[in-house]
């Protein structure tokens, strides 16, 4: 294989001319172009051993963006590139996102429609990238260029995957949110039934040998209720839904004490003091409060020292309010205090034993709860205690 342009002064010995011998050594760009069908062929060949089991998907499906994905590196590829152009590139750092979406991330998301997983996905660009630059090979003498096209061709790959990884990980996301949404949404009706009928259950057994039992079937189905109703907000949330608040005039120092003493009769083992001080009235869905207090309390109570006292403080000032839910118990690291909100994200200290850990929506629930008031949540340790500090703008009208 040549890997030269010949020059002037080159003897050509086989009967062409150093025209013909330049056409010959043809850059990359235009040999995809010039190729297109083979390459495609290929890609299409290949996806199909990659398609997931049962899948019914035709050639058209399979073949889906790969022909703008190239045209789009043809285009990079033809393209002047600066250096700082270069080692953005190189380093994976996005385009600034404001033009039309890339072929790339159209695929991305069209592969996780179709039940891809992202190996499979990441696959694809491999065998597509192996594809091209042998055939690129077996078919042409190699000009003094190819270095550089083929490491342009291999950053404009890396582009394209960074590009469909992106959207193809929104798109899991967001089927994955569907998901859940639909799964709670089937199991209110169901859950509903089962807590109706606990009630009654309870009611008429008060007195009777079944009281206990028939406290924990409806004690058992509340709280599953409150999981269903949390996966609800979270699949709503992050769909771009937003949490729905209904904000009235309240007092968050009530509202806060009898959450609390619901708290402490679940809570027995762990001493709930409550601290007020100042106005705490204003415009707020105080039972999106309560349900705040009740996610930080009893993750207090789960994952703090056992049977330590759990502070609850509300400070009122002529703004806002701010709710400090505080706990001793081993202390939390940086990265674990910047992790806490995350949705689905286990915490990284054990619960108590007789404790479930969870899924780590109650945080994420927390947050969200703040944000929809126009507020934020925070979490700092100091000398072993953890607090978590709720602040809440108080606004003189209703929000809208």
């Amino acid at each position: 294989m040549r890997l030269r342009i010949p020059s002037q002064g080159d003897d050509i010995t086989d009967h062409t001319t150093q025209k013909e011998q330049q056409d010959v050594l043809m850059r990359l760009p235009d040999f995809i172009q010039a190729n297109m069908q083979r390459i495609l062929d290929d890609a299409v060949d290949f996806a199909i051993t990659q398609a997931p089991e049962g899948a019914q998907l035709n050639h058209k499906r399979l073949r889906n963006d790969i022909p703008l994905i190239l045209r789009d590196i043809v285009a990079d590829l033809r393209t002047p590139q600066s250096a700082a152009a270069q080692r953005d590139k190189a380093q994976g750092r996005p385009a600034d996102g404001t033009g039309p979406e890339s072929a790339a991330s159209s695929h991305g998301r069209s592969r996780a429609d179709d039940g891809f997983g992202v190996n499979q996905m990441i696959a694809e660009y491999r065998a597509l990238r192996a594809s091209v630059l042998h055939l690129w090979a077996a078919d042409q003498a190699l000009s003094g260029d190819a270095i550089d096209d083929m490491m342009r061709f291999n950053e404009a790959i890396d582009q394209a995957v960074a590009e469909s990884l992106l959207e193809f990980s929104r798109t899991v996301e967001s089927w994955r949110n569907v998901f859940l949404g639909a799964l709670g949404h089937d199991l209110r009706g169901p859950l509903a039934a089962v807590v109706g009928t606990a009630e009654l259950l309870a009611d008429t057994a008060q007195g009777t040998p079944h009281a206990h039992q028939a406290a924990r079937i409806l004690s058992g189905g509340q709280h599953l209720s409150r999981l269903v109703d949390g996966l609800l907000d979270y699949s709503k949330s992050t769909l771009g839904a937003g949490m729905q608040l209904q904000r009235t005039a309240c007092d968050l120092g009530e509202a806060v004490a009898a959450e609390l003493d619901l708290l402490q009769t679940a809570l027995p083992e762990a001493p709930l003091r409550l601290q007020v001080q100042g106005a705490t009235h204003g415009y707020f869905d105080d039972a999106r409060i309560r349900e705040a207090v009740h996610n930080l309390v009893t993750n207090a109570a789960k994952y703090g020292q056992r049977a330590a006292p759990i502070d609850v403080a509300l400070t009122g000032d002529a703004r806002s309010v701010r709710i400090a839910v505080s706990n001793a118990g081993q202390p939390l690291s940086s990265d674990a205090l910047h992790a806490l909100f995350d949705p689905l994200r286990r915490g990284s200290l054990p619960a108590h034993k007789g404790e479930h850990a969870s899924l780590g929506l109650g945080l994420f629930l927390v947050r969200e709860i703040a944000i929809a008031h126009g507020g934020d949540v925070a979490a700092h340790v100091d000398e072993g205690v953890t607090t978590f500090v709720i602040h809440l703008p108080r606004g003189d009208t209703p929000a809208t």
